[in-house]
């Protein structure tokens, strides 16, 4: 005969399972962006991904992640094979298959990188670059005002790669006089491939860029989008967000300095 205490142990356990089942997991797409997000040998790392574990933690998720090329990342999220991608720019055409959080996951300024010796003028516009031969990451928003004028055919000489670290080992190589990137991604390259010296930051900067996580509407996760953003926010208002930043640099490497 079961005793009581024999049900209320199975209960309990049954209690424990479920709470174990209830932890899920979601595909998340991205591509190799460092400092943000990249391959570190066998696993996923960069300040963004740190960020999204941790709130996905609070949400009782786990996270699986893939780094892939970005125009095949966006296809997944699109097809419903992904539940979400980042860092993502927000455009008319991804409002059709993403639901974006609406909190930023990270702000990023973008801006012209040349080499020193190219001696290219610059005043702000991009039109007065359309003679200058300038590296592109095939598939990669820059936001709306570079967009814009990458669209329209102003810059004749783009030269486009599938990643920024190629773009900038070409920059380097003399093979392209600029390229347009993200500020921190350019140090995190020119840092790594010991360019630093050669290369400088055209000033004024085209825009400060939000990116986001977008959420794949296939597969009907806005409810989850509007709790990660409260998630988010909360980590922001606590300062759980910049010590999670200010942790990779002390861990990774020296924050960039002006």
């Amino acid at each position: 005969m079961v005793s009581l205490r024999s049900v209320a142990v199975l209960v309990w356990l049954g209690f424990v399972l479920c709470g174990v089942a209830k932890a899920e997991t979601l595909k998340l797409v991205t591509l190799s962006y460092p400092p943000y997000e990249f391959q570190d040998g066998d696993r996923v790392d960069g300040i963004v991904v740190r960020i999204l574990r941790r709130a996905f933690e609070k949400l009782d998720y786990q996270i699986e992640i893939e780094v892939l090329p970005w125009k095949r990342a966006l296809l997944m999220a699109r097809q419903g094979t992904a539940d979400a991608v980042f860092t993502v720019y927000r455009t008319e055409e991804r409002l059709r298959y993403l639901d974006y959080s609406r909190t930023v996951v990270m702000p990023q300024v973008v801006s012209v990188w040349a080499l020193k010796d190219a001696e290219l003028e610059f005043d702000g516009d991009l039109e007065s670059l359309k003679n200058v031969s300038i590296g592109l990451v095939d598939g990669v928003s820059y936001g709306a005002v570079a967009d814009a004028v990458i669209a329209s055919g102003t810059l004749r000489h783009l030269d486009y790669a599938p990643s920024s670290s190629q773009n900038i080992k070409k920059l380097l190589a003399g093979r392209t006089e600029a390229v347009i990137m993200n500020r921190y991604g350019a140090l995190y390259h020119l840092t790594l491939h010991k360019g630093l010296d050669q290369v400088i930051e055209l000033r004024p900067e085209i825009s400060s860029v939000p990116s986001y996580i977008g959420f794949s509407k296939a597969r009907n996760l806005t409810a989850l989008r509007d709790r990660f953003d409260d998630t988010l926010q909360a980590m922001i208002a606590a300062g759980e967000y910049q010590r999670i930043i200010d942790g990779y640099y002390d861990e990774k490497a020296p924050s960039p300095r002006y």
